[in-house]
């Protein structure tokens, strides 16, 4: 397989306003594109927008009114999976030329999943990944993904998987990731502390793939003036201040971090690199010990409701 390149697009949301994070995308979608890349990554909820620093009103045993109102004014900000935004999404990679994994909230029911979304430029959205595990207060704003969609994606330029945020931090997900010989492992998140990007350079070494992780680079400007947000008013201070990279499989980092503001980092990708850098450890094949350890998962999808006719 020959090299190509690959963009992690460090990209701020138009919060409360999908669509037109859609169109922002689809002209990032077209530029990368042009410039010749075959592989984007967006960050973690990058449709729907990620709620930095919102409390939602809730302390343990009590939740308020207001928070009650913001939650539904998020929730109403969310997308469908299918739905107009991943069709333009899906069109952008079509014309592009190129494959996209983008975060998403989406809108399921009456729940909201923090997702990465699959979009392959010749099959348009082929799949999703939804986060297992919310961190923290997230849990009280997302809904809990199941081992229905951990799965990796064939494509032209080689597997390609999602594992969201803190997600990264799950061993036992990352070796089902490395079990199904994904290449390309991206990493959405919304994580822009110091410590990400060695996590990103052990994911790398370990599973012996490239990483591509996208982090948003937003201000408090971007959001509504009453947006209830903990670290205050002022329209200049930054609520996420990226630090997306690409990292190759033998750990070295080919582009970023950035902390500057918004912008696409690109990289050339030689698939070549993964069988190299497995020469001397395959965490699934020559270097694993199933005797002594196994890892069960379930695939099956949760469904709390059955039916049978």
């Amino acid at each position: 397989m020959q090299s190509f390149i690959a963009s992690v697009a460090q990209l701020a949301s138009v919060p409360f306003k999908p669509t037109a994070s859609a169109e922002k995308a689809a002209e990032c979608i077209a530029r990368a594109g042009r410039e010749g890349s075959k592989l984007v990554v967006f960050p973690e909820a990058y449709l729907g927008f990620y709620p930095k620093g919102a409390s939602f009103g809730a302390v343990v045993g009590a939740r308020s009114k207001e928070g009650r109102d913001a939650f539904q004014r998020y929730f109403e900000a969310a997308v469908d999976v299918p739905g107009p935004e991943t069709a333009l999404i899906a069109e952008a990679a079509r014309e592009a030329g190129t494959f996209v994994v983008m975060g998403a909230i989406e809108r399921s029911g009456g729940t909201l999943y923090c997702t990465a979304l699959f979009f392959d430029g010749a099959r348009g959205l082929i799949g999703k990944h939804r986060k297992l595990m919310p961190t923290a207060a997230e849990r009280l704003i997302w809904g809990f993904g199941d081992g229905s969609t951990m799965r990796v994606f064939d494509s032209s330029i080689g597997r390609i998987g999602a594992v969201i945020c803190w997600e990264n931090y799950m061993p036992m997900l990352r070796m089902h990731m490395y079990s199904q010989g994904v290449a390309l492992y991206c990493a959405p998140t919304a994580d822009d502390r110091e410590t990400w990007l060695p996590s990103m350079r052990h994911i790398a070494l370990e599973g012996r793939c490239f990483i591509l992780t996208a982090c948003q680079h937003i201000r408090r400007g971007a959001y509504p003036d009453d947006y209830e947000c903990s670290f205050g008013s002022d329209l200049e201070t930054v609520l996420m201040r990226g630090g997306s990279a690409i990292v190759d499989p033998l750990g070295h980092v080919l582009v970023g971090p950035d902390f500057t503001g918004e912008t696409v980092l690109s990289a050339e990708i030689d698939p070549g690199q993964v069988a190299r850098a497995k020469y001397d450890f395959d965490v699934v094949g020559h270097y694993a010990r199933p005797d002594i350890f196994s890892l069960t998962a379930n695939e099956s999808p949760m469904q709390p409701v059955s039916t049978k006719s």
